[in-house]
């Protein structure tokens, strides 16, 4: 995606990590005017590419935007191409993770409560597809948010996405649940990031726990399996 300014001053890397901050890079020289300009930009790109994952994923409204990011404590990974656009560079995809409190299933259907880092928006610009930015995209944000791909929750994603997990990744087999998000096995393995609670079952059922008497006159308790 092209914009009628330089890009390349508000990135100085292929691929940039934005916070609710959204501060774009710092420039030599420039003044508290000068900033606010670029940070005026920055949003543009956000919100443009936020615009655009949306319309390819048929969504009513953007999940990304500069005023979401700004307001929520998410991680942006934003690609560019510094030699596009005639040398102002050119924005080919976007990636947003943040951490949410979930109620998940295991495969045994013991529900859990975590706070797992999820995926909430992905995107690479039509042009650019198939070509890898997605694959280095992704394998940065991995890197930087020094996470195994089998614990990331996802939301809501779309054919396309979870083609790209099982070819990359090898991610194919889902654990259901009875919300948007998508966890695949493995999702629960060596993790340390929240804690099992076997108290509701997916019919909306509360574990029993039921007092048995022994000959010996003890009591213990029988924990349904």
């Amino acid at each position: 995606m092209d914009f009628s300014f330089d890009i390349n001053k508000l990135f100085r890397e292929e691929i940039t990590l934005i916070d609710n901050r959204l501060q774009p890079c710092r420039q030599h020289g420039i003044d508290r005017y000068g900033f606010q300009q670029l940070q005026k930009m920055l949003y543009e790109v956000v919100d443009k590419m936020g615009d655009a994952s949306a319309k390819a994923q048929g969504l009513h409204g953007s999940i990304t935007t500069g005023k979401k990011l700004e307001l929520a404590n998410h991680h942006l990974y934003l690609m560019i191409d510094g030699s596009g656009n005639d040398g102002k560079g050119s924005a080919l995809g976007i990636l947003k993770v943040g951490r949410k409190k979930l109620f998940v299933y295991d495969s045994l259907k013991v529900q859990h409560e975590l706070d797992p880092l999820c995926i909430l928006d992905f995107y690479v610009h039509e042009s650019r597809q198939r070509m890898g930015c997605g694959r280095r995209l992704f394998d940065f944000m991995l890197s930087k948010e020094n996470i195994r791909v089998e614990h990331l929750a996802i939301d809501r994603p779309s054919p396309k996405f979870l083609s790209f997990l099982k070819k990359h990744y090898g991610l194919d087999s889902t654990i259901p649940q009875v919300n948007n998000f998508v966890i695949f096995q493995n999702f629960f393995s060596n993790r340390n990031d929240g804690r099992g609670r076997r108290n509701i079952t997916p019919g909306g059922f509360a574990d029993q726990v039921s007092p048995k008497r022994p000959s010996s006159g003890k009591v213990i308790l029988l924990l349904p399996i």
